[in-house]
């Protein structure tokens, strides 16, 4: 009989039972979102410092749900990145069923909230959470997203967000299914940490 479980609610302990998925955390394995980023345009600055500021006056009128996180700062920083513009797509809530194959299976369902093609193949699948909710809970999730790529020849990235903290994810399945994290970039510190997720966003669309 085949267990179904939420995408919302899978542990790292389970993926790694029933997927065989490994956590690898050499440097070089993740090594796009580091070095030779390109310099921002003084356009992209300018509105990257107006996003930092609107949404931290957002966090003073709570409660802040997912889709005011969606809404607020994570569509407006794939407008900037031109994300919205081919050969990228942007598809919202795309659903998602992976089965594993492993004693009596595992299927996850869920739904996407943001999956970004670039010529069709699946490039980059990102996750929201509200600010209450910290990225530690939304990598299992996410994980178990990236597993359902089509394109196994491919690595394919993630980027895991609570409007605040922002973190990016890589995994590829060949020859064995691992996956690595970046470093956290957290809006509240100073200058404005969304310079770099945008650098990284641009660096990865590069590949």
């Amino acid at each position: 009989m085949v267990q179904i479980i939420p995408a919302s609610v899978l542990s790292i302990q389970e993926l790694e039972a029933k997927f065989s998925v490994t956590e690898n955390t050499d440097p070089q394995f993740f090594a796009e979102w580091q070095g030779n980023l390109s310099e921002l345009d003084t356009w992209e600055k300018q509105a990257l410092d107006r996003l930092k500021i609107g949404y931290l006056d957002v966090l003073k009128k709570p409660p802040v749900l997912q889709n005011a996180v969606r809404m607020v700062i994570l569509y407006p920083l794939l407008f900037i990145a031109g994300f919205y513009l081919s050969p990228l797509q942007v598809k919202a809530k795309y659903p998602i069923t992976i089965i594993s194959e492993e004693g009596e299976g595992l299927r996850i369902e869920g739904r996407m909230d943001i999956l970004v093609l670039k010529d069709q193949f699946w490039f980059l699948v990102i996750e929201s959470k509200r600010p209450s909710i910290s990225l530690e809970e939304g990598i299992a999730q996410i994980l178990a997203y990236m597993l359902g790529t089509p394109h196994e020849d491919r690595p394919i990235f993630g980027l895991l967000t609570n409007g605040a903290y922002f973190r990016f994810v890589k995994l590829v399945k060949q020859p064995i299914i691992q996956y690595g994290l970046s470093d956290t970039f957290v809006i509240y510190n100073q200058g404005n940490p969304l310079y770099l997720v945008l650098q990284i966003l641009k660096q990865l669309a590069s590949f």
